[in-house]
């Protein structure tokens, strides 16, 4: 059993020991419904940040966690291992190496034992670098973040082959096929998506739609499991998204949120289930890799010109 657990907005004066305790109660909640893995949300420890413009470092650099498991973050972790229960956790990494600073959006992929076994950063950052201020809301991921340097890897846990991406990378087929290319079995993401899309408010009413449709879209594609947990509701007033769901390799919904508050949303998700669409794509076989070389060719764009 999996639990997805969907998380409500975080308010700006909720500390992060409060947060954690927000985590514990869901983690706690998806032991009694037997679960052995709870995914959480992307950057759930603290409000989506990068929604605002910030041009003090300083405070920026209070958004981010300087080492995992922290002295707020360490009771999720020992709660975990008493449990025996794993956990994915969206956070926001500040990262110091070689006398450079570097900031990700990154999550953890942690064991039962409560060990960490594995950790993505974002690689495919939305938004722009400069501050809009006709926009109701912020969407400075790129000014905020760095690209993530980890690349899409996997990692045999939970008695399979799992992997890890965060929200917008949800959105590129690449994505989940570097994934596929390594047998996974389980794609486990995080997001924190508005409702309004300001440079192209046509788009608004399909937020929801495209949302699902890049995860059926990947699980598919790849015969593999897609879970989706967001943070959901009205986040210092901007409206987001929630819809957490559980996505089969067969590209059906089988579980999705109800409410845009924290609510656990547990399905049983059986890893044999993804042998027929693996088969049936047969991706050894069947790729044709000459005809995809447009698909490395770095583009030359201003990145801050499109979202």
């Amino acid at each position: 059993m999996i639990a997805v657990a969907q998380m409500g907005p975080i308010s700006l004066n909720q500390t992060r020991q409060e947060v954690v305790e927000r985590l514990i109660g869901l983690l706690r909640e998806a032991a009694r419904q037997d679960c052995e893995l709870v995914l959480f949300p992307e950057c759930c420890l603290t409000p989506f940040f990068p929604h605002w413009f910030i041009e003090d470092q300083r405070e920026i650099d209070q958004y981010f966690e300087r080492e995992m498991p922290s002295p707020v973050t360490k009771p999720l972790f020992e709660e975990a291992r008493k449990l025996k229960i794993g956990f994915c956790l969206g956070f926001a990494e500040i990262v110091e190496n070689r006398g450079e600073t570097r900031r990700y959006n990154s999550s953890l992929l942690v064991e039962r034992d409560g060990q960490i076994v594995g950790k993505h950063r974002k690689i495919h950052l939305p938004g722009h670098v400069e501050h809009r201020p006709q926009n109701p809301f912020q969407n400075l991921e790129k000014r905020y973040f760095d690209v993530g340097n980890l690349g899409f890897q996997v990692w045999n846990a939970f008695g399979g082959v799992v992997g890890m991406c965060i929200c917008n990378d949800r959105r590129w087929a690449e994505t989940y096929r570097v994934l596929g290319l390594q047998g996974v079995e389980l794609v486990l993401l995080g997001y924190n998506t508005p409702m309004q899309i300001p440079e192209y408010p046509d788009l608004n009413p399909l937020v929801g739609f495209h949302n699902q449709l890049s995860m059926q879209a990947g699980a598919y594609q790849n015969g593999t499991w897609v879970l989706g947990a967001a943070k959901a509701g009205i986040e210092e007033g901007v409206e987001q998204l929630g819809e957490s769901c559980i996505i089969a390799p067969s590209g059906e919904i089988r579980a999705v949120a109800k409410t845009n508050g924290d609510e656990l949303i547990v399905h049983h998700c059986d890893l044999d289930e993804t042998i027929p669409y693996k088969g049936l794509l047969n991706l050894e076989v069947n790729r044709q890799v000459k005809y995809y070389q447009l698909i490395t060719q770095e583009p030359e764009l201003d990145c801050d010109s499109v979202l």
